[in-house]
């Protein structure tokens, strides 16, 4: 099942995902004030209200909604690139639409212009289609497989909603974070608790994250990342509009329609097994050969990185703009030289590179085949370049 268009939703969601890795917070109590008007609530009991609202066994309650993810993070000029490509998520706004009537009813919408993709699940069958090359995958999940959460190559509604972006970050709430509440407001017509985390550290590119929580079932309904420096959000994604009711059975069905080219998967067992052994492999990879550095909002990570070799390993013959989320016109070589062409020469005890800086994150290509990537200063960066 080819899942490129839904999983390149996790390009910016993952960049928030990493940032909230770093994040953590001091018991900070503060008071609710402003309009609409809403019940007085402390961060620390805030703070429980998400979790239990994005943690809870049973999932979230049944809902539906627009989802509008936002990016400007200050890169330089990009390549041209299809509207499939994963690129385009770096800025501009992009557009989900997600119906969620329970675990195993799921329907989310990706539209373009001229086309759309769907990915249905409704118990046992999940349907895969692609307007734009008039194809549908159906894929059979037998029990087993549907009993182990992990096997699904499917994505929760919270894989590209603001509740998956807010659960890693608050996930790792400690003594590095300040939090405070700020004044309620509204996210999709609906009244929010505003919950601020920022960090405590200096070194940091980000002077904060806001969290909207809908007033009524603290479900987060936005997620927005600030900058230093930056009175808009270098990174957001929230609702355009929700509704917390149970879906249409409608929704969940699906026809493929006339001439449309239909394949046929099952996901048993055997898949799920082969799905874990791949990835403990690839965790146990990651492991061998990266390294974090600092921690915190400073935290930076190491991994062995050679320019000749990512170029090498890009498909010469096109076949990469094939495919959903293949990135249709895109030309990872051509990004490459458009970011290297913004990259300032840097040096020091640690050796020499090239340092990429955006808003939100620093990236530091070591001449020595290591890069450095953390939502960190460039002094920052190059302090952790010294550390071997």
């Amino acid at each position: 099942m080819r899942r490129g268009t839904f999983v390149r939703w996790g390009v910016p969601i993952a960049a928030a995902a990493v940032i909230g890795a770093a994040i953590g917070a001091g018991p900070v109590i503060a008071a609710v004030s402003g309009e609409p008007t809403l019940p007085e609530r402390s961060a620390q009991q805030l703070l429980a209200d998400a979790v239990a609202a994005t943690g809870k066994e049973g999932g979230i309650a049944p809902m539906s909604g627009t989802v509008q993810q936002t990016a400007s993070l200050g890169l330089p000029a990009l390549p041209q690139t299809g509207e499939a490509s994963p690129l385009s998520l770096l800025s501009g706004s992009h557009e989900v639409k997600v119906w969620y009537g329970g675990a195993d009813k799921v329907r989310v919408a990706l539209p373009t212009q001229l086309n759309e993709t769907n990915l249905i699940v409704n118990g046992d069958t999940a349907w895969y289609w692609e307007s734009a090359t008039n194809t549908a995958t159906k894929l059979t999940i037998k029990a087993e497989a549907r009993q182990d959460k992990r096997a699904l190559p499917t994505p929760r509604p919270t894989d590209v909603t603001p509740q998956q972006v807010a659960e890693h970050l608050l996930a790792n709430v400690d003594q590095h974070t300040a939090v405070r509440v700020i004044n309620t407001a509204q996210v999709a017509g609906r009244p929010v608790y505003q919950l601020v985390l920022a960090p405590k550290d200096a070194g940091s590119l980000v002077q904060e994250i806001r969290i909207a929580l809908d007033g009524e079932t603290y479900v987060p309904l936005q997620v927005q990342v600030y900058a230093k420096g930056s009175a808009e959000p270098a990174f957001q994604v929230g609702f355009t509009q929700v509704t917390f009711t149970p879906p249409a059975a409608e929704n969940f069905t699906f026809t493929p329609p006339a001439g449309a080219k239909v394949e046929e998967k099952t996901l048993g067992a055997g898949m799920e097994q082969e799905l874990a052994a791949d990835r403990a492999e690839h965790a146990k990879d990651v492991a061998e050969r990266a390294k974090v550095v600092g921690q915190g909002w400073t935290t930076v990570a190491v991994v062995p990185f050679s320019l000749s070799d990512l170029k090498t390993a890009t498909p010469s013959d096109g076949s990469q703009g094939r495919g959903p989320g293949s990135g249709a016109g895109a030309d990872p070589s051509a990004l490459i030289d458009s970011v290297l062409k913004s990259a300032t020469p840097v040096s020091g005890t640690w050796g020499s590179g090239k340092l990429i800086k955006t808003k939100l994150v620093t990236a530091l290509l070591t001449d020595d085949g290591r890069l450095l990537v953390g939502a960190v200063t460039p002094e920052e960066i190059t302090k952790a370049a010294g550390t071997k």
